[in-house]
Protein backbone atom coordinates (compact mmCIF):
# COMPACT_ATOMS: atom_id res chain seq x y z
CA UNK A 1 0.00 0.00 0.00
CA UNK A 2 1.53 3.42 -1.23
CA UNK A 3 -0.10 7.03 -0.78
CA UNK A 4 2.37 9.49 -3.56
CA UNK A 5 1.27 12.99 -3.03
CA UNK A 6 2.62 15.72 -5.67
CA UNK A 7 1.58 18.84 -6.92
CA UNK A 8 3.79 21.08 -4.50
CA UNK A 9 5.91 23.99 -5.38
CA UNK A 10 6.79 27.53 -4.61
CA UNK A 11 4.16 30.06 -5.60
CA UNK A 12 3.41 33.95 -4.76
CA UNK A 13 0.29 34.61 -2.19
CA UNK A 14 -2.65 34.92 -3.80
CA UNK A 15 -1.58 32.13 -6.26
CA UNK A 16 -3.18 28.63 -6.99
CA UNK A 17 -1.56 25.14 -7.04
CA UNK A 18 -3.27 21.69 -7.18
CA UNK A 19 -1.98 18.41 -5.17
CA UNK A 20 -2.36 15.48 -6.24
CA UNK A 21 -2.18 12.22 -4.11
CA UNK A 22 -2.19 8.70 -5.87
CA UNK A 23 -2.54 5.48 -3.55
CA UNK A 24 -1.66 2.04 -4.90
CA UNK A 25 -1.76 -1.13 -3.58
CA UNK A 26 -5.07 -1.49 -2.82
CA UNK A 27 -8.28 -0.12 -4.13
CA UNK A 28 -9.48 2.27 -1.77
CA UNK A 29 -12.42 3.67 -3.29
CA UNK A 30 -14.67 3.03 -0.13
CA UNK A 31 -12.56 4.75 1.82
CA UNK A 32 -12.59 8.67 3.28
CA UNK A 33 -9.21 10.39 2.24
CA UNK A 34 -8.01 13.57 3.00
CA UNK A 35 -5.13 16.19 3.73
CA UNK A 36 -3.42 17.17 6.65
CA UNK A 37 -0.58 20.21 6.87
CA UNK A 38 2.67 20.78 8.93
CA UNK A 39 3.75 24.21 8.88
CA UNK A 40 7.49 24.65 10.55
CA UNK A 41 7.38 24.47 14.37
CA UNK A 42 4.00 23.77 14.08
CA UNK A 43 1.98 20.23 15.05
CA UNK A 44 -0.07 18.71 11.74
CA UNK A 45 -3.45 20.10 11.37
CA UNK A 46 -6.42 19.41 9.14
CA UNK A 47 -6.96 20.42 5.74
CA UNK A 48 -9.89 18.99 4.36
CA UNK A 49 -11.60 15.60 3.84
CA UNK A 50 -13.72 13.73 1.49
CA UNK A 51 -15.71 10.48 2.16
CA UNK A 52 -16.66 7.79 -0.75
CA UNK A 53 -19.75 9.32 -1.25
CA UNK A 54 -18.35 12.75 -1.98
CA UNK A 55 -19.14 14.60 0.76
CA UNK A 56 -16.55 17.27 2.02
CA UNK A 57 -15.56 18.63 4.99
CA UNK A 58 -12.65 21.86 5.20
CA UNK A 59 -10.78 23.48 8.12
CA UNK A 60 -12.10 26.96 8.40
CA UNK A 61 -8.60 28.63 7.44
CA UNK A 62 -9.42 26.53 3.55
CA UNK A 63 -12.93 27.35 3.35
CA UNK A 64 -13.62 29.27 -0.07
CA UNK A 65 -10.16 28.84 -1.32
CA UNK A 66 -9.59 25.38 -0.92
CA UNK A 67 -11.47 22.32 -2.78
CA UNK A 68 -10.75 18.60 -2.20
CA UNK A 69 -12.23 15.88 -4.54
CA UNK A 70 -11.30 12.69 -5.59
CA UNK A 71 -11.14 9.69 -8.77
CA UNK A 72 -12.30 6.23 -7.41
CA UNK A 73 -11.70 4.89 -10.45
CA UNK A 74 -8.30 6.11 -10.66
CA UNK A 75 -7.47 6.12 -6.81
CA UNK A 76 -6.64 9.55 -7.22
CA UNK A 77 -7.58 12.75 -4.86
CA UNK A 78 -6.84 16.59 -5.68
CA UNK A 79 -7.26 19.36 -3.48
CA UNK A 80 -7.39 22.77 -5.54
CA UNK A 81 -5.56 25.89 -3.61
CA UNK A 82 -6.55 28.72 -4.81
CA UNK A 83 -5.81 32.22 -3.54
CA UNK A 84 -3.12 31.45 -1.26
CA UNK A 85 -1.55 32.94 1.45
CA UNK A 86 1.99 33.00 3.36
CA UNK A 87 0.04 30.75 6.09
CA UNK A 88 -0.81 27.77 4.10
CA UNK A 89 2.96 27.59 3.51
CA UNK A 90 3.78 23.72 4.88
CA UNK A 91 3.79 19.91 4.44
CA UNK A 92 1.09 18.73 2.70
CA UNK A 93 0.48 14.82 3.50
CA UNK A 94 -2.45 12.97 2.28
CA UNK A 95 -4.17 10.01 3.92
CA UNK A 96 -6.63 7.29 3.97
CA UNK A 97 -8.87 5.99 6.64
CA UNK A 98 -11.33 2.94 6.50
CA UNK A 99 -13.95 5.13 8.57
CA UNK A 100 -13.74 8.47 10.83
CA UNK A 101 -12.41 6.06 13.66
CA UNK A 102 -10.13 4.16 12.26
CA UNK A 103 -6.50 4.63 11.56
CA UNK A 104 -4.76 6.91 8.70
CA UNK A 105 -2.69 5.47 6.14
CA UNK A 106 -0.39 8.41 5.58
CA UNK A 107 1.56 8.94 2.42
CA UNK A 108 4.39 10.88 2.46
CA UNK A 109 4.91 14.92 2.25
CA UNK A 110 4.58 17.59 -0.54
CA UNK A 111 5.84 20.59 0.64
CA UNK A 112 4.01 24.06 -0.33
CA UNK A 113 6.15 27.28 -0.01
CA UNK A 114 3.83 30.56 -0.38
CA UNK A 115 6.05 33.86 -0.50
CA UNK A 116 4.61 37.32 -0.26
Amino acid sequence: VQLQASGGGLVQAGGSLRLSCAASGSDFSGYIWGWHRQAPGRPREFVAAITSGGSTNYADSGKGRFTISRDNAKNVMYLQMNSLKVEDTGVYYCYVRRHSFASQIWGQGTLVTVSS
